[in-house]
């Protein structure tokens, strides 16, 4: 069964390079409705936990320090098959192999400071989504 949910974050690159205006307006153009939205920073803590299933990955130590050095703009966005047509919208991880158009190949500095985050599964986007809000927040 296909959910309706998905989770992104708008990472502290681009954050910083101040195009969470464009990328919100590119979310809500491919007809995502937002059910949850909030700016916050992520504590080192909070990154490795948000980011533990990458534990043993080289990348590790790198991640948790870049996601917990700007703010972030997490959100709980709704649409059919959600989770699959915001990974089309996003792109590729790498912005070299993202395909025109796509939210990374616009925004992104690189494959490690990609732009935005979005959930692989429909699982991950429900534990996701719980990690930065409450039921009430997401009503």
């Amino acid at each position: 069964m296909t959910s309706n949910i998905t989770f992104t974050m708008i990472k502290p690159d681009a954050m910083a390079d101040e195009h969470m205006g464009k990328i919100l307006a590119h979310i809500q153009a491919a007809g995502f409705r937002f059910k949850a939205l909030k700016m916050t920073r992520l504590s080192q803590a909070q990154a490795e936990a948000f980011y533990a299933v990458h534990a043993a990955r080289p990348f590790y130590g790198e991640l948790v320090a870049f996601m917990s050095s700007g703010p972030v703009l997490a959100a709980v966005l709704e649409k059919d098959q959600a989770v699959a047509d915001f990974r089309t919208l996003i792109g590729a991880t790498n912005p070299d192999q993202a395909a025109e158009g796509t939210i990374r190949k616009l925004y992104a500095r690189s494959i490690g400071e990609n732009a935005v985050h979005g959930s692989d599964s429909d699982e991950n986007a429900a534990i996701e989504a719980a990690f930065f809000f409450s039921g009430l927040e997401q009503a």
